[in-house]
């Protein structure tokens, strides 16, 4: 099953040859939003290479979709190994770099600051030091989130002028990260310095989807628990957060980085917001009512005591009015649509379909949406 005729210039706005044979290296393609990228890229003719550690759950999206069967290649190898990150740009020679290789839990980053620290942190410097080396590579998009803001836990929403920081260890990686790609940008990447790359970073909000058994997730404990009858145990239940399908900043990458390689790509190498529309934020509790609801099943959660919640952002908004003004991006589907989507997904892979075609078809729906 494929996108529809006209689909591919919907998405990118351009002609739809555009990524087709396209050498493309996406970190991290293992995981649940590398791996929902992959199946796009795919769908859209790019000759598409990994670079990335084992999945990180079982079961996984990658091995659901039969990612591995559409890669150029797949190399397992972990962000601490410059030598081999520069063996690989260097044979696989690719024009666009996807980085989404993380450790991306904050509860992860309670138990493991270090390595939190090492994989988001000095993973990034690796990755655009490899870049630094390459000569193919012409567009870079680092895959960022809404936590490295200093966040006030106030009615605002940040955007990308905003200062950075972090109280837990993971969005202190990521805000580090930022300060690495910042600092790269202006002195390996500028005008002056004649390297090629144009590189950007995006910064997403709480993304949900088919296909993620992440732990400490909300969405796959809800699914855990539903197919259990089990009741969800929530931390933060009216913690409120930007929550978005994967496909909604996905899009946003796509096109971020079809600008990163035009003729005017330097302007778009800077940080951009990928968040969902005003007014659609939820609560915890909102989005499990509204989860249970669609599965079929009575809404029971617990409350998991204080001892075993650590500091996270009690609310956090993004303003995206960069990436729709400028890049012409908007979200495309409400919350209740992407719920819809996601239980529709985990209810298929419970019957045994063929997830690959499942995830196939739910892109080609986001693609023939037209919101006004």
């Amino acid at each position: 099953m494929g996108l529809r005729k006209g689909a591919l210039e919907d998405l990118v706005n351009v002609d739809p040859s555009f990524w087709r044979g396209r050498p493309v290296l996406v970190t991290g393609h293992t995981g649940f939003k590398g791996s929902w990228l992959t199946l796009w890229l795919h769908q859209l003719g790019a000759k598409i290479h990994g670079y990335a550690l084992d999945p990180p759950t079982v079961p996984s999206l990658f091995e659901a979709a039969g990612i591995k069967s559409i890669l150029a290649s797949d190399m397992r190898a972990d962000l601490a190994d410059l030598a081999a990150l520069k063996a690989v740009f260097k044979e696989k020679r690719p024009e666009v770099v996807f980085h989404l290789a993380a450790q991306p839990l904050v509860r992860e980053s309670y138990r493991d600051p270090l390595e939190t620290l090492k994989t988001n942190v000095i993973g990034t410097a690796h990755v655009l030091e490899a870049v630094r080396a390459s000569t193919t590579v012409r567009a870079a998009v680092l895959i960022s989130t809404d936590k490295v803001y200093e966040n006030r836990e106030r009615a605002y929403a940040y955007r990308e002028i905003d200062p950075l920081g972090g109280l837990d260890p993971y969005s202190a990686s990521k805000a580090a990260a930022e300060m690495v790609a910042a600092s790269f940008r202006a002195s390996f990447f500028d005008e002056s310095s004649r390297h090629p790359v144009h590189m950007a970073t995006a910064r997403a909000g709480n993304v949900i989807g088919g296909g993620d058994w992440a732990h400490d997730r909300l969405l796959p404990d809800c699914m855990r628990a539903f197919a259990a009858g089990e009741p969800v145990r929530l931390r933060f239940p009216h913690a409120v957060r930007p929550w978005q399908h994967v496909l909604e900043p996905l899009s946003g990458y796509l096109q971020l980085a079809t600008k990163l390689l035009s003729n005017e790509g330097r302007k778009f190498a800077r940080a951009w917001n990928f968040g969902p529309d005003a007014g659609t934020d939820a609560t915890v509790h909102e989005v499990v009512k509204l989860t249970a609801r669609l599965w079929g099943t009575s809404e029971q959660f617990e409350i998991a005591p204080s001892s075993e919640n650590h500091h996270e952002a009690a609310m956090l908004h993004l303003d995206s009015t960069l990436a729709r003004s400028v890049l012409g991006w908007r979200s495309r589907w409400s919350l209740v649509q992407a719920l819809e989507k996601t239980v529709a997904w985990h209810k298929a892979w419970m019957r045994g379909a063929d997830m690959a075609a499942v995830s196939i078809a739910q892109i080609d729906d986001y693609n023939t949406i037209n919101k006004e």
